[in-house]
């Protein structure tokens, strides 16, 4: 199988190709597990490193919205394109133009040019709860209607709507993963207004302040890195058949108060390091925030096999042991 990852610089396209490479193979279109013969790493910048051992990763650098780039990528054909790439949050809000060229010009280039390969090629999308806005049960059900209330979640709503419709067309086998907060990210802060999610945590556990700019009692949809590759796997080898009547599912996660998120760290590495998150509301950010749900009932992602994390000093945990800056 060829499979191709687009934002595979980024930490999640990164963490998901050493996966891959590792495994060595996936589920087809045609619902045959084959050997992975090569991964495509596509992004707008380098990556760091290697998979290890596996099958070959190849790097494309260039602007998935620039057709040459779509064409040098998927031209070879494809079996499967995991669609990662796209303009954060924050940074989709702050420019309109900016988050319509990355999030919704560049996935509807890359349905097209999936449409025009000999074979469908399986189509994993990452999409986000910032599909959901507006007045929501509690829990929320798979089912609950689209109404995102960001650019973002907006611009992730119609690309879920077009992977629903170029698979009841036949020209992909299409699936949407709704991913919770993933959190903690390694590395820098990113414009994603749901950064500090990550920000209180990483920065505390590497001897530096961290400001938090939601209050202490806002609840938030969590999961983890390792939780998060998992789930792409599963969603993607699972038969499209499972998906029911919409490809899209919202992905089991952790309902969580960012307080109890700092408890959990406190717990986990002691009192000093917590000390080290202030509270700092921003009211763009908490606006922002707001808008999202933070309580779901994913009753297909765990018919599919998904899975959430168990609790946030688990997650937590899972950061020290994988990705914690040693030395």
């Amino acid at each position: 199988m060829r499979i191709v990852i687009t934002g595979a610089s980024g930490f999640l396209g990164a963490r998901l190709a050493r996966e891959l490479a590792a495994r060595a193979a996936l589920v087809d279109a045609q619902g045959t597990r084959r050997a992975i013969r090569e991964i495509v790493g596509v992004d707008s910048v380098a990556a760091g490193g290697d998979a290890g051992a596996g099958p070959p990763i190849t790097r494309v650098i260039g602007d998935l919205a620039d057709p040459a780039t779509i064409e040098r990528v998927l031209a070879p054909g494809a079996d499967t394109v995991f669609h990662l790439a796209a303009a954060v949050s924050g940074a989709a809000e702050a420019d309109f133009g900016l988050g319509m060229r990355v999030n919704l010009d560049a996935t509807r280039r890359l349905l097209d040019a999936c449409r025009a390969l000999a074979r469908p090629p399986k189509f994993v999308f990452a999409s986000s709860l910032a599909v959901f806005g507006g007045a929501l049960p509690d829990p929320v059900p798979d089912d609950a209607p689209l109404r995102p209330q960001t650019s973002y979640g907006t611009q992730k709503a119609i690309g879920e709507l077009l992977v629903d419709d170029m698979t009841r067309k036949g020209y992909i086998d299409g699936r949407s993963l709704r991913l919770p907060t993933v959190t903690v990210r390694p590395g820098r802060p990113n414009r994603a207004a749901s950064s500090f999610a990550s920000g209180i945590v990483r920065e505390p556990l590497s001897g530096v302040d961290a400001e938090c700019p939601v209050t202490p009692g806002t609840r938030m949809w969590v999961i983890s890195p390792r939780a998060v590759i998992d789930n792409l796997i599963i969603a993607h080898d699972a038969a499209g058949a499972a998906f029911g009547d919409t490809r899209a599912v919202n992905v089991p996660g952790l309902c969580v108060g960012v307080g109890e998120m700092v408890d959990a760290l406190r717990e986990v590495a002691g009192e000093a390091v917590a000390a080290r998150v202030h509270w700092r509301p921003d009211p763009v950010i908490e606006r922002m925030v707001s808008t999202w749900p933070a309580n779901f009932a994913p009753v297909k992602g765990l018919a599919l096999g998904m899975r959430g994390d168990s609790d946030f000093a688990a997650i937590v945990r899972a950061y020290v042991a994988d990705d914690l800056p040693r030395g």
